[in-house]
């Protein structure tokens, strides 16, 4: 597995297609709004589904006109249209899929093994630069608390 993105580092770029088509370029947030990036694992999985139900239901903390939310898996583009309407999720969720985990790769996220994006959080402040970040193992449900807090020092 790639050499993980940590604190301090510059995010990677990357342009990727959100569940309505539409291309989503980390660069285009890029001294506007700070960007907490999710990499997870698969939709339509309970942890998964628990994870974004819980971000769901405090959005606000995580995109507002400050603040913009994206989330990262290695679904197609099309089960992630169907899993944003099955769950009334409010925010970007973006494909991985073509060619194959490039962006959950660029951060060290990919799990070769597996083919799919590890539960990765990275927090990225306007300049572009990674503020803080954790990852958790695939059955491990992250604490979005930590990421809140980590959004309120920048």
């Amino acid at each position: 597995m790639p050499t993980q993105v940590g604190v301090g580092d510059p995010a990677p770029d990357f342009r990727l297609s959100d569940q309505h088509g539409r291309t989503v370029r980390l660069s285009d947030f890029r001294g506007v709004k700070h960007v907490v990036l999710l990499f997870f694992p698969f939709a339509f999985t309970g942890v998964c589904t628990g994870e974004l139900r819980a971000v769901q239901a405090e959005l606000p903390a995580f995109q507002n006109e400050d603040v913009q939310l994206l989330a990262v898996s290695c679904d197609s583009m099309h089960a992630l249209r169907v899993f944003s309407d099955a769950e009334a999720l409010d925010f970007p969720l973006l494909s991985d899929f073509w060619p194959h985990g490039t962006a959950s790769r660029a951060y060290g996220v990919f799990a070769e093994d597996k083919g799919c994006a590890l539960r990765g959080t990275f927090v990225i402040d306007k300049r572009g630069t990674v503020r803080w970040t954790i990852v958790n193992g695939l059955p491990e449900a992250r604490d979005l608390h930590e990421y809140a807090k980590a959004l309120e020092a920048l």
